[in-house]
């Protein structure tokens, strides 16, 4: 038997914590807020994948289109690997007690943004919320299971302190209730902490997505990579007031439109259908429903001539009755701003949405150091990993699945080759440190942080806003190392440390490239 901690409670953590604890390993999940507080819990749209093994046409023109949304820099092993696997994974959440939605031919399939054909399970319009309710029920009955929410990882504990290559043995972390910093020690460490949307202004990412797992396991000797393709989704509902609202792909899956202010108007006047008024069709032949970097870029160019900060989605000419059924978590949202599908436009614009990048990882997901080798006892799963799938831009619905495929490689690797060495972990150290009584100084950092990531590492970029931006995140690293060594930690303070680090390693690599793939776009580089 193995003690594994996993940090995260999405679908991967939770997935690989089901599959090592029916191996009888003692697993302890560590998360942030509650379960459902994840951003699996908010994912709208649905995972992708062929049931059948044997449909090889099917399965290849899944391959093609990640390739191609990828833009030539997906890892296709792994591509091939994760298509592959996906119709068992998909049958191992279906033994779990998913629920897909079903229609008279079977499961009720989707097409979104890329894809050349519908392969996609969708629970209506509330995905990720079925997968999530299936999982912790799970968990919940596992008596090999323990959950402590309201617990943040702070550090990984090294082997030998300073040397990656030995390995890790444990965590610190910061009971949020208490306020207190416990040790807690493991065979193995899986982090499953997702991604790292608060650090822009408008973000479809809940609160808790602050990059915490990615920042302590690069500050523990872990490499990133490929963080600077930041997936930015289309469409997020904007409302005055209101934080931003995720607007399923499916929808446009499903035939909505976007067009921009004069393409509505002439929408409105004439008597075509409105894919024909669509600004996108500027940026590619697939219109509204090219993938998301292409169609993130055409909104962004349009509202930045416009000067408004939006577009509409419009799905007036489509059938009311149905898109309400499909969609109901939508129309329900819509309802409370005056709002209904099938008639209203809706004011959209696109919002920080998922971390195409992170965690270096090999084929079992084991967590890799620069120079290729592995840390022992660590792994990295779901969006704080980057396998090689999604290449430079991520396939819609292919995130669930990805995060599904490695949990159980994962897991897989973990109970073939069990680590059994429990060690003594240290203590958290923080004799005469006082409480931190002043949060206003991280308020305003916390705010100076997303304001200088949103104008100048967004969408678009340029060298120059890319320079300014290393400028500014030099000093709030200082700034924020000064508290970090002063006051006790607080959840303000780790976040806001992490959210740095993570910001200084999107901007580098950024700055590095010398050419545009995806969705890493630079004006000086055209």
């Amino acid at each position: 038997m193995s003690r594994i901690v996993i940090i995260g409670s999405g679908i991967a953590g939770l997935f690989a914590s089901l599959r090592l604890a029916d191996e009888n390993n003692e697993i302890l999940v560590v998360t942030k807020q509650r379960p459902k507080d994840s951003s699996t819990n908010w994912a709208q749209g649905g995972i992708a994948g062929i049931l059948d093994r044997t449909d090889g046409e099917a399965m290849e023109a899944h391959i093609a289109d990640t390739l191609a949304s990828g833009d030539g820099l997906c890892d296709e092993e792994i591509v091939r690997m994760v298509v592959t696997e996906a119709g068992d994974r998909i049958r191992d959440l279906l033994s779990i007690g998913v629920k897909f939605e079903e229609d008279d031919d079977g499961f009720h399939l989707v097409k979104e943004g890329g894809h050349s054909a519908r392969r996609i399970l969708h629970a209506k319009d509330a995905t990720g919320a079925e997968i999530e309710r299936a999982l912790t029920e799970a968990v919940a009955e596992h008596p090999n299971i323990e959950v402590r929410p309201h617990t943040l990882g702070v550090d990984l504990i090294q082997r030998v302190h300073g040397d990656p290559s030995q390995g890790v043995k444990g965590i610190w972390c910061l009971d949020l209730d208490s306020g207190r910093m416990d040790a807690i020690p493991a065979d193995a460490i899986m982090i499953a902490t997702g991604g790292t949307g608060r650090l822009w202004e408008r973000t479809t990412n809940p609160p808790v997505a602050s990059g915490d797992g990615l920042a302590m396991a690069v500050r523990a000797g872990a490499i990133a990579r490929d963080m600077a393709f930041v997936q930015f989704h289309p469409t997020a509902l904007m409302l005055q007031g209101d934080r931003p609202f995720l607007i399923t792909e499916a929808l446009r899956g499903e035939g909505g439109v976007l067009l921009d202010h004069k393409g509505l108007e002439k929408y409105r006047a004439g008597d075509k259908e409105p894919e024909v008024y669509s600004f996108t069709l500027d940026s590619s032949p697939q219109g509204s429903l090219a993938t998301r970097d292409v169609v993130a870029r055409a909104c962004d160019r349009v509202m930045k001539r416009s000067g408004f900060d939006h577009v509409w989605l419009i799905t007036d000419h489509l059938d009311e009755k149905l898109l309400k059924n499909h969609f109901p978590t939508i129309e329900s949202r819509l309802n409370i701003a005056g709002l209904s599908l099938g008639r209203d436009p809706l004011p959209v614009a696109p919002a920080a949405h998922y971390m195409v990048g992170g965690l270096s990882v090999d084929i079992d997901a084991r967590v890799l150091m620069d120079d290729g080798t592995i840390i022992p006892g660590l792994y990295g799963i779901g969006e704080v990993a980057c396998t090689g799938m999604h290449g430079a831009n991520r396939l819609a619905s292919n995130s669930l699945l990805e995060a599904v495929v490695f949990a159980n490689r994962a897991a897989d690797h973990m109970i073939v080759n069990p680590i059994n060495l429990i060690e003594e972990v240290p203590e958290w150290r923080a004799e005469g440190l006082p409480h931190l009584e002043e949060h206003a100084p991280l308020v305003r950092d916390l705010e100076t942080l997303r304001k200088t990531m949103t104008d100048d590492v967004g969408i678009v970029r340029r060298f120059s806003r890319l320079e300014r931006a290393r400028r500014m995140l030099t000093l709030l690293s200082k700034e924020v190392d000064i508290i970090w060594r002063r006051s006790l930690p607080t959840r303000d303070l780790i976040e806001l440390r992490n959210l740095v680090l993570v910001a200084t390693l999107i901007t580098e690599d950024a700055l590095s490239r010398k050419e545009n793939a995806g969705l890493h776009y630079n004006t000086d580089l055209i």
